[in-house]
């Protein structure tokens, strides 16, 4: 979503007669967009204000504009270093805004009628996509859930569909321009209904995107287990152009946990889900999300999520240890695990899983796939390129006799020859 946003900012600066400086150094203005959900991404703001700091010493009309997620402490921080805070809402009216001399919009401020208003008609911009070929396009924006360890409902506000005609005009624009992937993007893409026709939810709306003309892969991100509907399943089953990955976090594999972590789901409804779309799509490619030391979690319940990631065999899992937001509910409850317990657990679950999808990828071997490819290179000892594959497994193969950057952009035939940790080695066939 960060990176969606990124791409409408970048628009309108373009429009303004903005230029993209090569170094910071060389920059007039600077916009940071900021992610809040660790407190790692805003620590890093810190860092990258410092060399603001230094370059307005010899450019007094340097600006530095913050936007994004953040959170009513951090704005009270950040307002001292920024010349503008505004939230990702009022991008429609960055021209004006940024004729000022300093602008910062505070967190109160935001629930003013006008930003209500505005909440996805910033959506609207025309994004200056970083890469043609693959493009992201939110279909909401806020959410709902409020589980407690996360700041999105605070930083982002309510849950706010599209309407959809808006969605899937954006989808046919980038389809007819080249697209060849799409991913449609919400914190929870299963709450969507269409603001202009209830009838149409998250699974019509896949089926009117799948239906549009064109050659290109479908893939969404992100979901939630509890809302996860077996129309849902039924969908990306028949629609040939949805691609087999699925992103389906369980942040806990402990009953306990998941109550305090307010996910609305038990361990074994997880389960059954997981079961039930196995056997409708049996190619399917599963990626989880795990958190750590979460406030509380003891030794036996992090058992309980270790057993799971053993039992369940995930392609996939991004495992994060827990991190203490402010403004969440989680923020009022003792941070209890230590930092070195933290990293162990996430280490013991890493392990896990690299045994788990070595053993998984070992199917790939001798067979071939279509990868799009995203990017390529030169390491000295050879040209090689990097894609995905329909069920977004990352494939490195070699390239030679002719230059590879010909291939970027492209969905080209690779042979599996090897397997890695994350991701398989290939063969180009042409």
């Amino acid at each position: 979503m960060n990176k969606s946003d990124s791409e409408r900012i970048k628009a309108v600066l373009e429009k303004m007669n903005y230029k993209e400086a090569s170094k910071i150094n060389e920059a007039d203005s600077a916009v940071i967009n900021m992610c809040s959900v660790r407190q790692t991404a805003v620590d890093r703001v810190y860092g990258l204000f410092l060399k603001f700091k230094e370059i307005k010493k010899k450019k007094p009309h340097f600006k530095a504009v913050l936007t994004g997620c953040v959170l009513k402490k951090d704005f009270k921080k950040f307002s001292r270093f920024f010349d503008f805070i505004l939230p990702i809402k009022t991008l429609d009216f960055w021209p004006e805004i940024l004729k000022e001399k300093n602008y910062l919009l505070s967190i109160d401020q935001r629930n003013l009628n006008f930003t209500k208003k505005l909440a996805v008609s910033y959506l609207k911009v025309s994004p200056k996509y970083s890469k043609d070929f693959s493009v992201f396009i939110p279909i909401s924006t806020g959410c709902n859930n409020f589980c407690t360890y996360c700041v999105v409902p605070y930083a982002r506000g309510p849950l706010i569909c599209r309407p959809h005609k808006e969605i899937l005009k954006e989808v046919e624009s980038s389809v007819k321009k080249g697209a060849k992937e799409v991913w449609l993007l919400g914190q929870n893409v299963n709450d969507y209904q269409s603001p202009a026709d209830h009838s149409i939810d998250f699974s019509k709306l896949l089926e009117m995107t799948n239906n549009i003309e064109g050659d290109f892969w479908l893939s969404f991100l992100s979901s939630n287990p509890k809302d996860f509907s077996d129309n849902l399943i039924k969908v990306i089953a028949k629609c040939k152009k949805i691609n087999k990955y699925l992103s389906l976090p369980i942040q806990s594999g402990d009953d306990e946990v998941l109550k305090k972590m307010n996910r609305q789901y038990s361990v074994r409804e997880y389960k059954d889900l997981v079961k039930k779309i196995r056997q409708k799509i049996p190619d399917i490619f599963l990626s989880t999300d795990i958190i750590v030391g979460f406030p509380g979690e003891t030794k036996k319940q992090f058992q309980n999520t270790l057993l799971l990631l053993k039992k369940l065999k995930f392609d996939m899992a991004y495992i994060a240890e827990y991190s203490v937001r402010p403004e969440t509910k989680a923020y009022k409850m003792k941070d209890d695990v230590p930092e070195k317990e933290k990293v162990r657990r996430r280490e013991a679950l890493t392990e896990i899983l690299i045994k788990g999808i070595l053993e998984n990828s070992k199917r790939y071997i001798g067979k071939k796939f279509e990868v799009l490819v995203s990017e390529c290179g030169d390491d000295k000892k050879e040209q090689f390129c990097i894609g995905k594959t329909r069920n977004y497994k990352t494939v490195k193969f070699q390239v030679s006799n002719f230059n590879p950057q010909d291939l970027l952009g492209k969905i080209v035939k690779v042979k599996i020859v090897d397997v890695l940790p994350w991701g398989l080695k290939g063969e180009l066939k042409l």
